[in-house]
């Protein structure tokens, strides 16, 4: 070895010879949209996924609802802590699928980027407010494409595998259906997709126990057997049906294993989210949201950007809304909505 650029040049041949047909090569991304030179000891997708771990908005999502709203205990699960245990998940599967493990990686570091305060309640409100909707996937690509600015105007600047791995990240539930995604996508953003349910299905478990909403009787019994009575077992279950049920470049799990977890993830929809201790507080946040919205809306202000050439009207409330931590919404909602103590 004589310099750096060898590194680079001698990590992206490993890839060659070492993952699997299937799998994406960092040397023959199809490329940026702006160009750049290449890195000197980096391959491409190893620089998109330190590009996103820097961001404002990845280390926004600390503060972020996974499920319980802005909790205060130490131990319920985040956004970013969920984001965490995506990227781990893919990451293992990955590489006993011999696919790119730093792809994987960075799609699953970017894939939340975009969500609103309040979880999916807040995608919710925002969706019903905003003319033009709102997509939790389409606002994490404008955030690596726009918002996030390395340079002025080229936002990260990610490769075309990562930005499409993040729009298409959201196809668990069509391939734990058994049916193929209509758009076809990388099989690192299918490994994705599918450890993003497995993390939710298992952490969301394990913290309505922590927080008494459920207790394990309640939890289908047929799935317990099949998959394991916690989530270390579940887990594993999945991602060895993952593994074992994946071949000739389609991502998948075993049948058995695929048909309880589909059934574990509609008893989280169907009897948890809806539970009235936490629909009680969903309604609550989604009224804040709302009722911010459309204030800034309709009140100019310098805490939202001006409009950047080509935005849709009034993308740049939605901007500011999504970009909204729990604990920051709540705390402005006060300041703007409630009276200030007298002070003589």
């Amino acid at each position: 070895m004589t310099g750096p650029d060898v590194l680079r040049e001698a990590f992206e041949e490993r890839e060659r010879a070492w993952l699997s047909p299937w799998a994406a090569k960092a040397a023959e991304s199809r490329g940026r949209r702006t160009h750049e030179p290449q890195h000197a000891y980096r391959t491409v997708f190893q620089r998109d996924r330190d590009r996103i771990l820097h961001t404002k908005a990845f280390r926004r999502l600390k503060h972020k609802t996974q499920v319980f709203l802005a909790p205060e205990g130490d131990h319920y699960r985040t956004r970013l802590t969920h984001t965490l245990e995506v990227a781990q998940i893919a990451r293992t599967a990955a590489r006993a699928l011999f696919l790119n493990e730093d792809l994987t990686e960075a799609i699953a570091l970017g894939h939340d980027l975009g969500h609103t305060p309040f979880g999916h309640a807040g995608e919710t409100v925002l969706n019903d407010v905003y003319e033009h909707g709102f997509n939790h996937s389409v606002q994490s690509l404008r955030i690596v494409d726009v918002l996030e600015e390395r340079h002025p105007g080229v936002g990260l600047n990610l490769t075309h595998e990562v930005r499409e791995g993040i729009r298409l990240h959201s196809r668990a539930k069509t391939i734990l259906d058994g049916h193929r995604p209509d758009e076809p996508c990388s099989c690192e953003t299918a490994v994705v997709s599918l450890s993003d349910a497995i993390a939710y299905i298992n952490h969301d478990i394990d913290d309505a126990l922590r927080a008494r909403v459920i207790t394990e009787s309640d939890l289908p019994q047929d799935c317990l057997e099949a998959l394991g009575r916690n989530s270390a077992q579940r887990i594993d279950t999945m991602v060895r049906a993952v593994i074992e049920g994946s071949q000739e470049g389609r991502i998948d799990m075993t049948p058995e294993v695929r048909e309880a977890t589909q059934a574990l993830r509609l008893f989280l929809y169907a009897e948890l989210y809806p539970c009235e201790s936490i629909s009680a507080e969903v309604v609550k946040a989604k009224k804040i949201l709302r009722e911010l919205y459309y204030h800034f809306k309709e009140t100019p202000s310098l805490m939202i950007a001006p409009p950047r050439p080509g935005d849709l009207p009034g993308q740049n409330v939605v901007d500011f809304a999504a970009s909204m931590t729990d604990h920051f919404a709540l705390q402005l909602y006060q300041r703007v909505f409630f009276p200030a103590s007298w002070r003589p």
